[in-house]
């Protein structure tokens, strides 16, 4: 009986090692479904029991997936962390393979803490880490239970000499993918989605013009449809100028610039008369009504701009403000912290009253945490469940894929060598012609889904990568129609190609994105694409970048528009307890 036991004993341990030590390719056969496995696995799953409710069932979770999310804003004054559960469905009933996120649930709000400085130049890498990890600790979470999310640095955070190691040490203790992401324009979109700003435009059926003030900058986003339009940020915010028991202990300087429009020349020490604050940030209101309004912009107005300005709003329906200062814009704050934030929220919220701002002002929905939210709900798209990934274990996960975008039109017939010239054009434009370099081509699909048609898409990928392909290297194409699994497989079988594929669709991606990959989730068989950028200077997502883009591609014969908007949203990305902050 003693020997029976053990022989069981056995058979159950090495049914457990197989389980374990399992890949992707038995889940092909409907092997292994209800198991856990180790961490290198080449695959995720999505949680459910065999028997129970519908939302436990494998086929309900084939059409719907969740996903645990965290959005970290580190801003000029302030930081905090939301965790958020994103439900993504894919309407089955459409017969396409794009899931849609269709509800939002906030798990968890940190308080807003002061972001720690050692000193003028450098952010407190160390304090900042405890601030995650008692966020983390609130929410009950650790990092390996966050499926997706960005850490985004805003305003003068951005400009600290150690931002870029901070970002990217938040990004590891955050999760495996969590990505780090900045700049201007990046920061304007998750605010703008966030805010409420994207789903107002909805429900209007007009333009909004979301004005996010934060403690260093203001960052504008115009939104139709749901959709980010363009972006663009003003020099203008809450904690540029601080004061302590009436002498100035900070002073940045676009904080001194203001001052000096109002008559005044601060400088570091100087005591302060409390009116003289007031005048300053009635200047400063009066230079963001003069920012938004006056066009040709005055010139001592246009330098102040971090990016681009926006020249034509178009016929906007009503304008949303958000950010720190939107707290006193709304009326939803009085404390006073010792810089401007109040002075110029209430500044601003007189133009309003004044009839200064020529849209009406619709009401507050998120404010101080709008760049937060953007972060933690709309940097991530998910996959169509047609993808074509030959070997999950090397090609997933995937970090910081820069994405290109070639303008190729499908036509009735697909022209192969108008595919591989788009595609080669693109890479010398963005100087990414070298093999080596992984790159995510993001191609449009329209038309019938016919052999003859896929079989030339096929072929204008694979002569506009052949010196990738010949070098051995991994091929990664987003769709945004529903043929990956097809394409992949006539890359691969018809074309020859021995080089590892992923071609995956149902994602909708631009210039200038970069994306991290997700490992493979089962029984969904989607990928998490998580959006972002990762310019911690200017961002060229800006109008003049595109110009200068569409002109290269107009050398070479070829057209291109495109406005941002993810299903985010973006995060990439968009983005992004009240103790203190602006940003």
């Amino acid at each position: 009986m003693a020997n029976e036991d053990k022989k069981s004993g056995a058979r159950i341990e090495d049914a457990i090692k197989a389980v374990a030590s399992h890949n992707m390719a038995e889940h092909q056969y409907g092997q292994y479904f209800y198991h856990e496995h180790e961490e290198e696995a080449d695959h995720e799953h999505d949680e459910f029991q065999y028997d129970g409710p519908l939302e436990e069932n494998p086929l309900w979770i084939q059409d719907n997936v969740h996903l645990t999310s965290v959005g970290i804003d580190i801003g000029s004054s302030g930081t905090q962390v939301i965790f958020s559960r994103i439900h993504l469905r894919r309407l089955s009933e459409e017969l396409t393979s794009r899931y849609y996120v269709v509800s939002r649930e906030q798990l968890y709000l940190s308080p807003v803490s002061l972001t720690p400085y050692a000193s003028e130049t450098r952010i407190d890498d160390d304090r900042l880490r405890e601030i995650i990890a008692e966020a983390y600790e609130g929410a009950g979470l650790k990092k390996d239970d966050i499926d997706t999310g960005a850490v985004i640095l805003t305003g003068e955070a951005l400009r600290r000499e150690n931002a870029q190691g901070i970002s990217a040490m938040l990004s590891e203790a955050g999760g495996e993918f969590v990505c780090a992401t900045a700049g201007h324009h990046m920061e304007s979109m998750l605010a703008a989605y966030g805010s409420g700003a994207a789903q107002a435009s909805l429900d209007l059926g007009r333009r909004v013009l979301n004005i996010d003030i934060g403690g260093g900058t203001t960052k504008l986003g115009l939104l139709q449809g749901g959709k980010v339009l363009t972006t663009a940020a003003v020099h203008i915010g809450g904690r540029l100028q601080v004061t302590e028991d009436g002498v100035i202990v900070r002073l940045d300087p676009a904080g001194r610039t203001h001052a000096r429009r109002a008559g005044f020349d601060w400088k570091l020490g100087d005591r302060i008369n409390p009116d003289d604050l007031d005048k300053v940030a009635d200047v400063m209101a009066d230079t963001l009504v003069a920012a938004l309004t006056q066009r040709p912009i005055p010139h001592d107005v246009e330098h102040l701009y971090l990016t681009d300005p926006i020249l034509d709003f178009g016929d906007v329906g009503g304008m949303m403000f958000s950010g720190g200062v939107a707290e006193y814009v709304y009326d939803r704050e009085q404390r006073d912290f010792g810089d401007m934030g109040r002075r110029l929220g209430r500044a601003i919220a007189r133009k309003v009253e004044a009839g200064r701002f020529p849209w009406p002002l619709l009401p507050a929905r998120e404010c101080i945490r709008a760049t937060a939210l953007g972060a933690s709900e709309y940097s991530v798209q998910l996959s169509g469940n047609t993808s074509y990934i030959s070997n999950p274990g090397v090609l997933l996960p995937r970090r910081n894929l820069q994405v290109l975008s070639p303008p190729f039109e499908c036509g009735e017939e697909i022209d192969a060598a108008g595919l591989a010239k788009a595609i080669r054009s693109h890479r010398k434009a963005f100087e990414l012609e070298d093999a080596e370099t992984e790159i995510a081509l993001a191609l449009r699909w329209t038309g019938a889904p016919a052999y003859e048609r896929i079989h030339a898409f096929a072929q204008g990928v694979v002569e506009g990568l052949s010196d990738k392909i010949a070098a051995g290297k991994p091929i990664y194409v987003m769709l945004d129609g529903d043929v990956a699994q097809t394409l992949g497989a006539v890359i691969r079988e018809d074309c020859g190609v021995q080089s590892e594929i992923l071609v995956i669709d149902g994602v909708m991606l631009m210039d200038f994105d970069y994306i991290d990959l997700g490992k493979v989730r089962v029984p969904s068989y989607t990928v998490p694409v998580t959006i972002k950028s990762l310019v911690f200077s200017e961002d060229p997502r800006g109008p003049r970048s595109k110009e200068i883009i569409h002109h290269r591609e107009h050398d070479h014969g070829h057209s291109h528009g495109h406005s941002h908007g993810h299903s985010h949203g973006h995060g990439h990305s968009h983005g992004h307890g009240h103790s203190h902050s602006h940003d």
